[in-house]
């Protein structure tokens, strides 16, 4: 049995890339679930929900990092995954280029021609340090680097933070132009952005109720009253 921060692998997996099955996960103590999810290649999945929901422990054990108490997160075999944090690391006093970020990524800006090629605005920013670049302009190329690179699941965790509405449209322009091969798990506060940019919307409520008391996932706009399963 793997451990319990420990993704398995499900070797009959065909279209999806990630199944959680009635996942319930936290640090030291159960913080959310059961959750059950499934995501595809091309799916942009928003995750929306009251403060203290649990959407970042969410994304936490699917990378692996919190822990999951009950439950299994199932990957497809050889899935590699892009996890873009709150605060993405700024690498500050070391001189780390944007250049050099995206080729930690795997992420290479002269394979993506056509519509899913850099934005002009973001290729101007390679050849300068990371330290700095403005709060949004780092954001957005954190943000590109997670979609152009290996990973084939990413999970991005608040991406418009530091953004003004300008670099905010950009960003939806480059989820709709990098997501189409992977799937994204992105989590916002920012209902509106979901609405526009996501394929389907979950939210995390509250369900005392339930047998673990817990943050359940349901479908936007329905209500905690049963078992959800988000196929």
């Amino acid at each position: 049995m793997p451990s319990p921060t420990e993704p398995e692998t499900d070797p009959d997996s065909q279209a999806w890339l990630l199944e959680l099955e009635a996942l319930v996960a936290g640090w030291a103590r159960p913080v959310v679930g059961p959750v059950s999810l499934r995501l595809a290649p091309g799916e942009i999945v928003g995750l929306w929900g009251a403060n203290g929901s649990g959407k970042s422990t969410l994304l936490a054990a699917i990378a692996g990092g919190a822990r999951c108490f009950a439950g299994r997160v199932l990957r497809a075999p050889g899935l590699q995954v892009a996890v873009l944090p709150q605060a993405p690391v700024r690498f500050t006093p070391l001189p780390v280029t944007g250049r050099e970020l995206l080729a930690m990524a795997g992420a290479d800006p002269r394979r993506t021609p056509g519509a899913s090629a850099m934005p002009e605005s973001l290729k101007r920013l390679l050849p300068q340090r990371l330290d700095r670049l403005s709060g949004g302009q780092h954001q957005l190329l954190s943000v590109w680097a997670a979609l152009a690179g290996r990973g084939r699941l990413v999970l991005l965790d608040e991406p418009t933070n530091n953004l003004d509405p300008t670099h905010t449209a950009l960003l939806g322009d480059i989820l709709a132009a990098r997501a189409a091969d992977r799937a994204v798990l992105l989590v916002s506060h920012e209902r509106a952005f979901l609405d526009a940019h996501c394929t389907r919307v979950m939210e995390l409520v509250s369900a005392p109720d339930r047998a673990w008391g817990l943050p359940e996932l349901v479908p936007t706009g329905a209500a905690a009253d049963g078992p959800v399963h988000a196929h």
